[in-house]
């Protein structure tokens, strides 16, 4: 008796993992399938499971960070769960921390499995509050490693490299980075058990953030770079959207398009060549014209004409020449800057947006903005002067809960 109760018991126990199994099964084809909801594009135009799809949401480069810091963990979840009240939809963070403090990778190909598991959190976290998330995999500058960081790594074992845009061309930096971006993309979340490359939380990743490479202003390092590591990403992963992290200066293959560039920018990157790349599923711009312009005789009325040319010839090039929709990657107005004051980052942030709508009602290849940065409360710590903090800025909260509502109208 007591034996058959085992069997039974046994054969229950084995049913149920089996139910388990088929189920998990299941939820993997989905998700490698693009039933569970990757975003895809389709001409000019995002679509999810067929629908459009338009983003507005926000920069959390410290999402990771914050994570794996168990005194810390709470802001990862603050600030979704207010980023999700006002309707936004995607998060774009770094998914890198190269060597430096608290690193997520302590030398190449070595990492630290507490940081790791923080960008676990982060992914999971963001699925609960329904905020699809933009991954960089390297950092154009020094802050949390970047390009430099590689480089040093390289000459540690023997290579002779003479400054950090070897990170472009050397052979043993790019494989370094190879390996970074595949062990970030076969990463089996520890907390839901789905591959990031499986999971359509991610709504894409980005080669790099804000890439330069001034040594070469002709742009044949970058070009190569970037063909080279956007296949290289897709070979790994070809359910998910990749771009590259641009900031839209342009090039030398439209010559007459440098015009567009502030201060006649050339930094090795073109807008046009660059985004032609049969890989990169879609363009995005930055946009800091009090960065970029010269403060000298600039009047703000200049900036803001700066700024609708800017928007104006990218999606124009996204219409007629790359076909590809257009994401306003970055934009921010600082309380540092001389003249600030929060009726006029409204005004800008409210000025992006009537561009952004406009596009998407009208059928354009616009098709949301990023604003820099959002930071949760009492993180002053974090500041750089652009941060947004929803509960003390209300009039801010309202124009992007209001974004939100009228892109998602349009779906």
């Amino acid at each position: 008796m007591m034996a058959s109760r085992w069997f039974n018991s046994f054969i229950v126990l084995s049913v149920l993992m089996l139910t388990m199994n088929i189920h998990r099964e299941i939820h993997h084809a989905r998700a490698v399938a693009g039933g569970n909801g990757f975003v895809r594009t389709t001409g000019t135009r995002f679509v999810v499971n067929g629908k459009a799809f338009y983003l507005n949401g926000f920069n959390a480069y410290w999402l990771m960070m914050f994570a794996a810091d168990p005194s810390t963990t709470s802001k990862v979840t603050d600030v979704f769960r207010e980023a999700s009240k006002y309707g936004m939809n995607v998060a774009r963070i770094w998914g890198f921390d190269d060597g430096d403090y608290k690193p997520l990778q302590t030398s190449p190909g070595s990492y630290n499995e507490d940081v790791f598991k923080g960008l676990d959190f982060v992914v999971a976290e963001a699925n609960k509050y329904g905020i699809r998330l933009i991954l960089s995999l390297v950092n154009n500058f020094k802050d949390y490693g970047g390009k430099d960081k590689y480089v040093q790594w390289a000459k540690q074992r023997g290579r002779n490299l003479r400054n950090e845009d070897d990170f472009f061309t050397d052979s043993v930096v790019k494989e370094y980075y190879k390996d970074h971006v595949k062990a970030v993309l076969t990463r089996i979340n520890t907390i839901t058990g789905v591959a990031y490359k499986d999971d359509p939380t991610i709504f894409a990743w980005e080669l790099m953030n804000e890439p330069r490479c001034p040594t070469d202003p002709s742009g044949a390092h970058l070009q190569s770079w970037i063909k080279e590591m956007a296949a290289h990403v897709k070979s790994i992963d070809n359910h998910h959207l990749l771009e590259i992290g641009l900031e839209g200066f342009y090039g030398e293959s439209i010559p007459e398009k440098k015009q567009y560039n502030p201060n006649n920018y050339l930094i090795g990157t073109d807008f046009i060549s660059n985004n032609q790349i049969v890989e990169v599923d879609f363009a995005t711009i930055h946009v800091y014209p009090e960065q970029w312009l010269p403060s000298t005789n600039m009047s703000e009325e200049a900036q803001l004409a700066f700024v609708d040319r800017w928007i104006d010839a990218h999606s124009l090039d996204c219409n007629s020449v790359l076909k590809k929709p257009l994401v306003i990657g970055e934009f921010g107005k600082s309380f540092k800057l001389p003249g600030y004051s929060l009726e006029k980052r409204n005004d800008y942030f409210q000025r992006i947006y009537n561009a952004i709508y406009s596009s998407a009602r009208s059928g354009g290849p616009c098709a949301g903005g990023l604003f820099w940065q959002l930071l949760s409360l009492g993180m002053d710590n974090m500041g750089d002067g652009y941060q947004v903090v929803l509960e003390q800025s209300p009039s801010t909260a309202s124009i992007i809960a209001q974004q939100s509502r009228l892109l998602s109208s349009l779906t």
